[in-house]
């Protein structure tokens, strides 16, 4: 019998989880031929996340949890999932149920057929501001021109992995993570499904959009050095224009004698090219902070309790 892991990162969603768990297990019920493991990650949370989901797993041992140290991040909640996940597949989805369960058997369904990534694209975003909509569908654009990979538009964390990707994604370590990124850098097989994203079912997005710009430059800096090329592109007609404007200057002053305003001049240059070297600088730093966090190497999370026992971080190599 063919085992699927479904791993839902937490934080803070003890009101949405007695729902989720109800529409889980109708499905794990109705699908009797395959064995499930519900991989719960706790994030930190500051609410009763984890409570409820040792409740849960006393009266289910289908429901297993890694509960982490403080909050990491979605991100690295979802690479230590891809670590404990056990299944020959995993499905990744939230757990406020914007993603549907129901879907799991059309993505169980392909990945029969051969599909290595059966992932979810959303046809519609219900719950959603228009300004969420429009700055999401603008940055999906500026992604794809500015990689050399393909990546799925209106796409989110929904979907299914064999197991060779799950061990292809556990062989990226780096702690600036973009997996929306990555799932489309490995490759294989995928398939689209198509579906309706539903609103929260309980509680409040965690998501603002300082965090949601913070994953967008992720997202950029960590798949293609572009801005570092739109540098040189800058920095080369930017030089070219003062040199001309240096000829033009000498010109006008032996040809017309028409002597120019030396302190207009020298404000205007300093003005524009202390911004020029403003956003140049921000750029780099940007790779340059990269760099230094990954010269850490630090684990990218610890774990303080996995399915009741207590980790002992010495022993353990899954957070490098």
């Amino acid at each position: 019998m063919k085992k699927i892991s479904v791993i839902i990162p937490a934080y803070n969603e003890e009101e949405s989880l007695p729902i989720l768990y109800d529409r889980m297990k109708k499905l794990m019920d109705s699908m009797n031929n395959y064995e499930f493991e519900i991989l719960f990650i706790n994030d930190g949370s500051k609410d009763n996340t984890i409570d409820k989901i040792k409740q849960m797993r006393i009266a289910d041992n289908r429901i297993c949890y890694v509960d982490f140290s403080r909050n990491f991040g979605k991100e690295i909640a979802m690479i230590a999932g891809l670590d404990y996940a056990k299944g020959d597949c995993v499905i990744f989805m939230d757990a406020d149920l914007q993603d549907p369960p129901e879907l799991i058997p059309e993505l169980v369904k392909y990945w029969e057929e051969g599909y290595d990534d059966v992932y979810a694209k959303r046809r519609s975003r219900k719950g959603e501001t228009w300004l969420k909509k429009f700055t999401s569908k603008m940055y999906y654009k500026l992604l794809q021109k500015l990689t050399k990979v393909e990546i799925q538009k209106d796409t989110g964390d929904f979907r299914l992995l064999d197991r060779r990707c799950v061990n292809a994604l556990k062989m990226l370590r780096e702690s600036q993570r973009n997996t929306k990124s990555m799932f489309s850098w490995i490759g294989y097989k995928k398939k689209e499904v198509l579906y309706d994203r539903d609103p929260r079912v309980a509680g409040s997005t965690k998501w603002n959009y300082l965090k949601l710009i913070d994953l967008a430059i992720d997202g950029i800096t960590s798949f293609t050095i572009a801005p570092l090329k739109f540098s040189t592109l800058v920095a080369i007609p930017t030089f070219m224009m003062l040199f001309i404007y240096f000829i033009y200057v000498i010109i006008k002053c032996f040809v017309v004698d028409q002597p120019i305003q030396a302190f207009q001049a020298i404000i205007l240059l300093i003005l524009f090219f202390s911004g020029v070297q403003i956003l140049l600088f921000g750029i780099v730093g940007e790779y340059l902070g990269r760099i230094f966090n990954e010269t850490k190497n630090r684990p990218l999370y610890l774990v303080n309790e996995y399915n009741g026992e207590k980790e002992m971080n010495e022993n353990k190599e899954k957070g490098k």
